[in-house]
């Protein structure tokens, strides 16, 4: 899948709740995902299997993010694919979110 598909999966289903600011924020800011992410799994493919798993099925047990749990709460199961959340996953690793 090329670059633009993925944005357009992240853009229509993450950035609702996980935004780039500060501004009303409903759960993590997509920055301190990816930074807790690449810094367990600094390989792409770690990365993007661990986190796409993840998110097929959220588990308190298994999160990265335990602290953002207490303040936010789980994250609910939102049935997509994981296919789809695979490329999802490779777009949070690649795209500088600063920018």
């Amino acid at each position: 899948m090329n670059a633009s598909y993925k944005a357009l999966l992240f853009n229509g289903n993450c950035i609702t709740c996980h935004k780039t600011d500060n501004l009303n924020k409903s759960a993590p800011r997509i920055q301190e995902i990816q930074n807790n992410y690449k810094n367990a799994f600094p390989n792409k493919k770690d990365f993007i299997d661990y986190m796409s798993t993840w998110v097929l099925n959220p588990n308190e047990e298994t999160s990265l993010m335990s602290t953002d749990i207490k303040k936010y709460g789980l994250m609910p199961q939102l049935g997509y694919d994981k296919t789809t959340l695979e490329e999802i996953s490779e777009y949070i690793y690649d795209t500088n979110f600063d920018n």
